[in-house]
């Protein structure tokens, strides 16, 4: 509590809960989108279909990330924004409940769809909420914070989800997370202040975001620079296991060590974007580079791979950092880059584990999605020195302009 209080100079106690209710929103939709992971096997034989059949599940959920995150900006655009979080709870809540009593598999992939909506919009939503609550030094940790319940799911919610379906089958599991939607949207609507309306916002305003390259450019910052991490772990068990030589009994254990490095991630690097915010970016670039071209070499030993696991968890350090820099260029259109950051990494998502599978198809083994993502990472670079570079001439230019 007392680290809460230092991001939170100032807050008070309301304030202070409020962030903890949307990071408890922040904890199910983590939760939610990777415990199926470990559930595929179930659910694919309850429903009598196959491995790869049961993949598109989680892809149905990536598509309404992506879908729904500028779909919500735009079309919520003249609401508040605690409503809007409030209502993202509730159909959060509802598409796990309806996917725990899915009678068929087209109804789970619709439902899936559907559960998927909510994401995006609603860390980008809670990130504008949580830093409108602190100074601008402030911003990048309070934004940590509810990013948190979202690292602290893969370190928690994803292991007892996972326990409880391979206990019970995948149904309970949908259905706690819907639970957690429900606690969330108490939480929320019990210590999220109404706030005022953003004055003269519309859907127009939104997309005039869009019409920044420093928009663009942090966007494919996230969706290209930061696919490497998603290129490893979408492989990651048999890295372990065939290459690394990990017994399959300490997967788990080791899978934790991801968990460990995302939370420590998002901690130092919402302080280090505080103090640092480009520089915060490049840095966790070049440390992307470097952890992930070493994979092949280091995954050779448990030692090494189980560092490797623990590194690329703490990759995602990056994330509040991005998410700050859109608040910087956004403008007049901030809800809707802020909910675009999500859909940008379920972008990365999408590629690198598409990258990663090319190059094992290739015959270039296990250990070569470190390489691709090394090749990702150094994408991401070239992106943000284009737009350090654009930057710099803007500012150049600047009082030229105004005279």
């Amino acid at each position: 509590m007392s680290n809460i209080a230092s991001v939170a100079s100032g807050l008070t106690t309301g304030a202070k809960l409020a962030i903890l209710a949307m990071a408890v929103g922040s904890f199910g939709i983590g939760t939610g989108e990777f415990a199926i992971m470990g559930l595929l096997p179930n659910l694919a034989a309850d429903l009598g279909i196959s491995a790869p059949e049961a993949g598109h599940v989680i892809s149905a959920y990536a598509l309404g990330v992506v879908v729904g995150a500028p779909l919500v900006a735009i079309l919520g655009a003249k609401l508040g924004r605690r409503p809007l979080l409030l209502g993202l709870m509730v159909l959060f809540a509802l598409g796990n409940f309806g996917s725990a009593v899915a009678p068929n598999y087209a109804s789970l992939i619709v439902l899936r769809f559907i559960s998927g909506l909510p994401h995006g919009a609603y860390f980008g939503i809670a990130a504008l909420v949580a830093a409108s609550m602190v100074d601008v030094g402030y911003r990048a940790r309070a934004v940590g914070r509810v990013m948190l319940g979202l690292t602290i799911s893969t370190l928690v919610g994803l292991p007892v989800a996972t326990w409880l379906g391979q206990g019970m089958g995948w149904r309970p599991t949908f259905a706690g997370v819907g639970v957690i939607g429900v606690v969330a949207f108490a939480m929320i609507a019990r210590f999220v202040v109404p706030m005022a309306l953003v004055a003269g916002a519309s859907p127009l305003k939104e997309l005039s975001a869009l019409k920044r390259p420093q928009v663009w450019l942090t966007l494919g910052i996230a969706a290209i620079g930061c696919g490497g991490m998603f290129s490893v772990f979408t492989y990651v068990v048999p890295l372990l296991t065939e290459v690394a030589g990990v017994p399959i009994g300490w997967v788990p254990l080791v899978l934790a060590l991801f968990g460990v490095g995302m939370t420590l991630g998002n901690i130092v690097g919402a302080a280090m974007a505080d103090k640092a915010l480009m520089r915060t970016i490049g840095g966790m670039l070049a440390f992307n580079v470097l952890v992930l071209a070493a994979i092949p070499i280091m995954a050779q030993s448990v030692l090494g791979a189980s560092l490797s696991v623990l590194c690329v968890g703490f990759t995602v350090a990056i994330g509040t950092a991005l998410q700050t820099r859109l608040m910087d260029v956004a403008a007049d259109g901030q809800t809707l880059a802020a909910t675009l950051n999500h859909a940008a990494f379920n972008l990365a998502n999408a590629l690198g584990a598409l990258f990663g599978g090319m190059a094992i198809s290739a015959g270039y083994g296990w250990g070569s999605t470190g390489v691709v993502g090394a090749v990702m990472a150094v994408g991401g670079l070239m992106l943000f020195g284009i737009s350090v570079a654009l930057e710099r001439r803007e500012t150049l230019w600047a009082p030229a302009a105004a005279e």
